[in-house]
Formats: C-alpha cells, structure tokens, sequence
C-alpha cells in the first residue's frame, strides 16, 4: 500500500497587482517618402513662382524706364563713327579746317568725352548727326591717328519722327547756349532751315523766330541783318564766320546805304583765293572805316616844342599768376609780361590775337 504523499500548506506573502499600464498618446502617423517629396515640390514651385513674380515685376519697371529715357534721348551707345551720318540737316557750322581742333582733341584724349553727341537713329541702320560735330570730328581725328582705339563714339539716341523742324532746334540750341556761334553761322542756318523742303514754307524771318525761340528779341534782330548781309555778300566773303556783330552790321549799312560799296568788295575780292582771315576782314574794316576822322592827336605841353605826342592809356590785367601790363595807342598795342612768349606755339599765339582782335570789334 503506497504512502499518500503529504501536501503542507505553505503561507505566502500577499502579492501587489500588478499595474496596468496608463494609456499613451495615439503614436503619429508617418508619412512616406513620395508624400514628403511633394510636399518639398510643392513649397519650391511657391517660392519660385514668387521669386519669378517678383523678377517680372522688376523688368517691366526697368522697361517703363527704358522707354522713357529713350524718349527724352538719354539712352546712350556706343556707335561706330562710320554709322553715322550728316545728310538731313545743313549743318550750322561752316565745313573747314577748325583751328580750335587741336584743343578739343587733345581734351577727349586725356579726359575722355564728358558730353556724348546727339543722333537719331535711321531706317536703314545708320544714324543722323543731331548735336556734336565737333566732338564727332575730333574722334574721327583721333581714329585717324591712333587706330581702333577710338572708333566708336558715346551717342545719346533719340527717338524717331521727331521731325526736321526739332532736330534744327536741337541743334542750333546746343550751340546757342554755349554762346560759340557767330552771328553769320546763325544766320545761314536760317536760310538753310526756310529753304529745306522738308520743313514749312517760311521766309528767313519767321525761320530766325522758330529756330532761335532760346534767344532774345535783340539777338534775334543781329541775326536777320547778318540774313540780309549773307544774301548780299554772302558769295563774296570766304570767312563771314569771322565777322564780329559790330562789323558785320557796318558792312550791311554801308552796302545797303551804297550799291557801289558791294561792287567795290567784289572787285577788291575776287580772284584773290590765298587771302586769310586777316586779309578779308581787313578789306571789310577798310571799306567801313574809309573816309571817317582820324582821333585828334594831343599837343603835349613842353614849352616852345609844339610837338604832338599820340594818346595812350595803359593799365594791367591779371591772367591766373601773371599780370600783364597792357600800353594801347593809335595803331598799336603793347603787352608786357614776366614770361617767354617765343616757348609758345605760333600757331596758339596767331589763334589769341586773332580772338583779341575780334573781341575789340
């Protein structure tokens, strides 16, 4: 008989329950990778469209701007000088040598060109000569002697269709305002603008009053008498640019006061081509002055000479750290200075009498 096998009673210790676990916040969902890849694709194409929104806006103000500076002739290029052309406007400079050349050339060489010329660009790719002739010949003499370097010019652009009418007063003005025209030069200008056929039919008077708006009443006047002097005298004289205002005004009185005085001019004229400017001025100086009364001398007073003694009147002027002492007397005139005149050229010196000369007229 098998022994039954005593099971003891064993006291165990009260366990705690275990804790349930707290509730946790649903886990995010994650996106996959296509999902993130649009979503970056999507932002990029915003911010590109607004960067190319913004750009487009820019240009359009850029070419707002554009178009107005070229229609008040502010946009400048550089234009080759054999693009460009002196065809629709008769110039208001007389065609020569220009004996101030030099100067300007050698400006534009050391400085550049401060000022670029006018011109208005044509149909068949060439451009008209509004304003700078003589900046345009100066450059023009610069590539002829020194190459490549200078064979484009700074042009100021202007717009099309403007006319002939404002392209003569764009013209004329530049050169009015800088006061270096003469009054002959004006003058022909005139005529040349009532007799173009692209311009309205006028006489010389009404073309002085459009064309010369920028100047007064009087000067407007010294220019039809230099018309009416060019009409007469105007096939005669090989410098009428060289004439002062008081001596071309001389001329014309005594021309119309005396029609042999015309006749005298042309036989003491023509035929005589090496003349220089000198020479024909002196002619016109003679045939104005002729006949009128020599200044009265003064008697100087030494007692018992009797002797006459020609006036004089001297004084000094002051040119930057010179001054010149000045003796002006009846046929002559005398300056005197600390400095060797021989150093200077002739040729700068022939040009400052010469403009002496005319100041004094």
């Amino acid at each position: 008989m098998s022994k039954k096998k005593r099971i003891f009673d064993i006291a165990m210790p009260d366990m705690a329950e275990p804790a349930k676990p707290q509730a946790t916040e649903t886990p995010q969902r994650r996106r996959g990778p296509m999902a993130s890849a649009i979503s970056e694709n999507a932002g990029a194409l915003n911010e590109r469209a607004a960067a190319e929104a913004k750009i487009r806006a820019e240009n359009d103000a850029l070419a707002h701007e554009f178009v107005a500076l070229k229609r008040a002739g502010l946009v400048t290029a550089m234009i080759p000088l054999d693009a460009i052309v002196t065809q629709a406007l008769v110039r208001d400079r007389k065609p020569g040598p220009d004996p101030d050349l030099s100067e300007l050339v050698t400006s534009i060489r050391d400085v550049g060109l401060s000022n670029p010329i006018r011109v208005e660009e044509r149909d068949d790719g060439k451009y008209e000569l509004v304003q700078g002739f003589r900046r345009l010949s100066a450059y023009r003499a610069l590539n002829k002697e020194e190459g490549e370097a200078w064979a484009e010019i700074p042009a100021g652009i202007l717009p099309r269709g403007e006319g002939v009418a404002g392209l003569y007063r764009r013209m004329v003005d530049e050169n009015l305002i800088r006061k270096d025209l003469s009054f002959a030069e004006m003058a022909l200008t005139a005529q040349a603008y009532a007799a173009d056929p692209d311009t309205t039919p006028m006489n010389v008077d009404d073309a002085v009053a459009e064309l010369f708006q920028s100047a007064n009443y009087q000067r407007r006047s010294y220019i039809r008498s230099f018309a009416r002097l060019m009409d007469l005298v105007g096939g005669v004289l090989k410098y009428p640019e060289e004439m002062s205002r008081n001596l071309g005004l001389a001329v014309l009185k005594l021309i119309e006061s005396d029609p042999k005085a015309l006749r005298a001019l042309r036989a003491k004229l023509d035929g005589w081509e090496n003349r220089s400017v000198a020479d024909e001025l002196g002619v016109l100086r003679e045939m104005t002055t002729a006949g009128a009364p020599r200044p009265a001398s003064k008697v100087a007073d030494g007692a018992g000479q009797g002797a006459s003694r020609r006036p004089r009147t001297t004084f000094e002027v002051g040119t930057g750290s010179d001054r010149v002492k000045c003796v002006a007397g009846v046929g002559q005139l005398t300056l005197k200075m600390d400095r060797d005149l021989t150093a200077v050229d002739r040729q700068k010196l022939e040009q400052g009498i010469a403009k002496l000369l005319a100041a004094l007229e």
